[in-house]
């Protein structure tokens, strides 16, 4: 076992260097995403002009929840993980793999992994520094069991995250370009995954809907649990085995695909 963690271990520090290579890049995409604040704060301050609530929420507590989800996606988001994925299964450099006593899921893992450390810690350096300016909008809760709750919540959201992406990459043994569907998916969990806006707002037929749907515990979950738009404990634990049934069965489907799909890798290149 030892020598397997070691195999991982070495994989995630490449990753971790690779990622570091361009530190610039992830500081500068964290700069520009309070940009994306910036235009949060005034729309919603304009939507909450005429009414101190909205939806059962504050001002502040919708603020809130905008500002951890950039810090949640920047910490668990998968990206270009399923292009990268799809590139080496197109180009034959997946071969190395097939002839090597490596895990694929638990090498692209870690590089994932690697690659969520970068990000997680250049998204907050931006953080700190407005969080003078941004301390009077943020209201966030202190009960003991959003932490019991929120934190296994964050690491299986991880999970369906990369292994949602896993999946769609898999799908290149079958087509030949995957980029449709990948677009396909973003739009439907910008919407359902609540980054658009929080899902409590959509009507209650179709919110309740969307709790049987993996898309919810990508992003909104976790997040509203750790800024109290969750506040019953008993509906956050019963989310939290649903989000582990999504993630047993996303896991499995992508090592299904995974199986399968080698049946038509003809192995060419690498």
């Amino acid at each position: 076992m030892l020598s397997t963690l070691n195999k991982y271990r070495a994989a995630f520090s490449v990753g971790l260097q690779s990622n570091l290579v361009y530190r610039v890049n992830f500081g500068i995409r964290g700069f520009f995403s309070f940009f994306h604040l910036i235009v949060v704060f005034i729309l919603w301050s304009s939507a909450y002009a005429g009414s101190p609530m909205i939806g059962g929420f504050t001002f502040a507590q919708t603020f809130t929840y905008f500002v951890a989800l950039i810090v949640v996606q920047f910490m668990i988001g998968a990206f270009n993980e399923d292009y990268q994925i799809s590139e080496e299964i197109r180009n034959g450099l997946i071969n190395q793999f097939l002839l090597k006593p490596v895990n694929y899921f638990a090498y692209r893992f870690s590089i994932y992994l690697s690659a969520r450390l970068v990000t997680g810690v250049l998204i907050l350096l931006p953080l700190l520094v407005l969080y003078p300016l941004l301390r009077d909008y943020l209201v966030v809760p202190v009960d003991g069991w959003r932490l019991a709750v929120g934190l296994p919540a964050l690491v299986m959201s991880a999970l369906i995250q990369f292994g949602i992406a896993y999946c769609f990459g898999m799908m290149s043994f079958w087509f030949l370009e995957i980029q449709g569907l990948v677009v396909l998916s973003m739009a439907i969990e910008s919407v359902l995954g609540g980054q658009i806006f929080p899902l409590d707002l959509l009507p209650d037929w179709l919110f309740r809907l969307s709790q049987y749907l993996p898309y919810y515990y990508q992003m909104y979950f976790p997040v509203a649990v750790f800024t109290g738009r969750i506040n019953d404990p008993a509906a956050a634990v019963t989310g939290l085995g649903i989000q582990a049934c999504w993630v047993v069965l996303i896991l499995a489907f992508g090592q299904f695909l995974w199986c399968r799909g080698l049946r038509l890798h003809t192995a060419v290149g690498g």
